[in-house]
């Protein structure tokens, strides 16, 4: 499969339309339209669905999307790394987080990276999705949470603890409870809720079964920007990172909770006999240190 087709595929799953891909890409939007079609030819599923307002990836399609988005990364940085080793450049660093953690913590740690360290790239997923990739020598360092399903333990792998991140409810600006101090879960009992992945809505569920009830969770969402979207526009209240604070959107409030459900952060490094090279140990300094 051509990776031209990849990217092609990727941003029109975040443009939400053929044309403004085509226009992104500097392609023509039949273009776009035949390396979507061969792109699904090659897989054998519809990748997309095509509605009047524009185009969404079916549940295939967000599945695919989700490794296609590591293989085309991993592709930028194998051109990058190759063309720096061989113009006598400052080597690549490859670093992944969660999205959560891509919204604040890590790229505030990569600033104390110190001048002459090199580039770097940056990576999100899922946590499982990124362990495996530093395991594969694909990352250097990896920012995860032990979110639902958790972490598993991996003898390639060394997890340092950089903390806990305490979940918060979004909701919109002018909702009742943007406002207010000392809100529990037990408050949003009977909200509509929004979830974009089954560990979300695990954690959730648990956290509200300690609370005394069961949440509605009546829609879902493909993304954390999707989720947002819809509790902005007033339809739900979701369960959010509070790590993601930082690059919420103004027209919805993260409420702290006070038995909000939380979840461990690790930055993971591969297992090895040596060192950490000079980057990586400075990067892992600066998350540990806060």
């Amino acid at each position: 499969m051509p990776l031209t087709s990849w990217r092609s595929y990727l941003a029109v799953c975040r443009l939400g339309s053929l044309s403004a891909a085509a226009a992104e890409l500097g392609y023509t939007q039949s273009a776009v339209s035949r390396q979507l079609a061969a792109l699904e030819r090659e897989v054998g599923v519809l990748l997309v669905e095509r509605r009047a307002r524009g185009v969404v990836p079916t549940a295939a399609g967000e599945t695919f999307a989700q490794h296609a988005r590591l293989v085309v990364t991993a592709a930028d940085r194998a051109l990058r790394a190759a063309r720096e080793t061989g113009s006598g450049t400052a080597a690549l660093l490859a670093v992944g987080a969660t999205p959560s953690a891509s919204a604040g913590l890590v790229p505030a740690a990569l600033r104390r990276l110190p001048a002459g360290a090199g580039s770097w790239t940056l990576t999100t997923g899922g946590s499982a999705a990124l362990e495996e990739l530093v395991a594969a020598g694909e990352l250097d360092l990896a920012v995860v949470t032990d979110a639902p399903p958790g972490l598993v333990p991996d003898p390639r792998l060394v997890r340092h603890p950089l903390g806990e991140d305490a979940m918060r409810v979004l909701v919109p600006a002018d909702h009742p409870a943007a406002g207010a101090a000392g809100a529990g879960l037990a408050d949003f009992a009977d909200a509509t809720w929004v979830e974009d992945d089954d560990g979300s809505a695990a954690l959730l569920r648990s956290a509200a079964a300690r609370a005394g009830f069961a949440p509605r969770i009546d829609l879902a969402a493909a993304d954390l920007a999707g989720k947002t979207a819809l509790v902005a526009a007033g339809h739900a209240v979701a369960l959010v990172p509070g790590l993601l604070v930082p690059a919420l959107r103004r027209d919805v409030v993260a409420v702290e909770v006070r038995d909000a459900p939380r979840r461990g952060i690790f930055a993971t490094v591969a297992a090895g006999p040596g060192p950490l090279g000079e980057p990586v140990r400075v990067l892992l300094a600066a998350l540990v240190s806060g």
